[in-house]
């Protein structure tokens, strides 16, 4: 039988259940008070300083308290930067805290701690220092390369290595902030010469993001059967790209106004603990394709590297909400398409001796699977726009337009697990 929590919106909650307390920051809504950290429990939040200053954690290890000490900081980063031994002890005392067999008067104590959700302001969990964007569904490079190149859509390196980009952390948001249309040099096969204005091809892409926890030291490597161990957690991240702009300026050096003016990550970040129960090996790889080099080839990380999420899309236009329309599920995939792992992502971020910080974010890219309604953004959806979506209420959408908002959501269930979720990552296009 499941363990409960004296929480009582926790028991059978959606997404944050006694099994998951994701880790976020947050503070009274309207209030002064300085951001701390909380972890998401059913609909409320526990304040994990405020349990620390109640006595709560008297009893907990000197690990836990160690960990409960850096919650009083604005952001994850102190607490990041102790390793997964303190976040461990800290989420193994949180959910003695919180299950329903602990005695009255200590979640009587413990209530006090609690902010419900609807009344707090939260902010953006981690201060990204530096942000990578990997390329790792072989679906979504497939499916892209065959719209440039129809005879030969993946380029000689992709099944050998881990590609990536490195992205802008400065313009990082937290879901629920506006986006606003970028401009940039546009120039379509048929122009002469390239125009300057807003994209008409606004896109999202639909990517998991894993924080750093313990960094490394400039020089130093890490074995990819160590790499989880500097590894956190993981959030939802969209990745907002103008296609327009993206297919004029890409060559030779890759992605820079097309992707770097925001990306939306959720609010919560979910552990490695969480997800324990969901893990899986990882896809298996095409006959003819090559075994990952040996720096990349570890038997736990392909016998339990991947995790089995469903990650979806929903779409809603000022049109829908204008008539109190519901939002419209547009794609839902796997994470499990992923080609490569974040535990192979960041070891070969740090094969050339490139140091890694607390908080540093890793992109999974945008991950798609083989079936139509997998595909994780619109550019694959709508081939290029030439195949718009038509929603329910009579509109198109080739790309995104003004006043549509999109949400992401990612969650785990399998027979016998809690089902666990990421809560919502969203953003609503306002005009350049």
């Amino acid at each position: 039988m499941h363990q409960t929590s004296w929480v009582a919106s926790a028991n059978g909650h959606p997404d944050f259940p006694l099994q998951n307390l994701p880790f976020g920051v947050f503070r009274r809504a309207s209030s002064d008070e300085a951001p701390r950290v909380g972890v998401a429990i059913g609909d409320e939040i526990l304040d994990i300083a405020a349990c620390l200053a109640a006595g709560l954690l008297d009893d907990a290890s000197d690990e836990a308290r160690r960990g409960a000490r850096a919650c009083a900081s604005p952001s994850l980063n102190a607490l990041m930067a102790l390793g997964a031994p303190v976040r461990r002890a800290l989420r193994d005392a949180l959910t003695r805290l919180l299950a329903s067999d602990v005695p009255v008067h200590t979640h009587q104590t413990a209530r006090h701690a609690l902010v419900a959700q609807t009344n707090a302001e939260l902010f953006l969990p981690v201060q990204v220092g530096d942000y990578t964007d990997f390329y790792a569904s072989v679906h979504h490079a497939t499916n892209v390369g065959a719209m440039f190149r129809p005879d030969n859509p993946l380029l000689p390196n992709y099944k050998w290595v881990p590609i990536g980009y490195h992205g802008r952390a400065s313009s990082i948001v937290l879901s629920g902030t506006p986006i606003t249309r970028p401009n940039g040099q546009r120039k379509g096969p048929a122009d002469e010469v390239p125009s300057v204005g807003p994209s008409r091809s606004l896109d999202y892409e639909l990517e998991l993001g894993a924080f750093v926890g313990t960094g490394t030291a400039l020089g130093e490597t890490v074995p990819v059967a160590e790499a989880e161990e500097h590894l956190w957690g993981l959030c939802l991240l969209n990745d907002w790209s103008a296609r327009d702009i993206q297919s004029w300026e890409y060559q030779p050096l890759g992605p820079f106004l097309a992707k770097n003016f925001a990306s939306t990550i959720s609010p919560w970040v979910v552990t490695l603990e969480a997800l324990a129960p969901f893990r899986a090996p990882l896809a298996p790889r095409a006959d003819g394709d090559p075994m990952p080099l040996p720096y990349l080839h570890h038997t736990d990380d392909q016998a339990r590297g991947g995790f089995a999420l469903t990650v979806e899309v929903w779409l809603r236009t000022a049109r829908m909400r204008e008539a109190n329309e519901p939002a419209v599920r547009i794609s839902r995939g796997s994470s499990l398409d992923l080609y490569w792992s974040f535990a192979q992502m960041l070891t070969h971020h740090a094969m050339n001796g490139c140091n890694l910080r607390p908080g540093d974010l890793l992109g999974s890219g945008t991950i798609s699977g083989a079936a139509p309604d997998s595909r994780g953004c619109l550019l694959e959806l709508t081939r290029r726009g030439a195949e718009p979506l038509s929603l329910p209420n009579g509109e198109t959408r080739g790309f995104l337009e003004d006043g549509d908002e999109v949400t992401m959501v990612a969650f785990a269930e399998r027979d016998g697990a809690v089902r666990i979720g990421f809560g919502r990552c969203v953003g609503l296009i306002a005009a350049g």
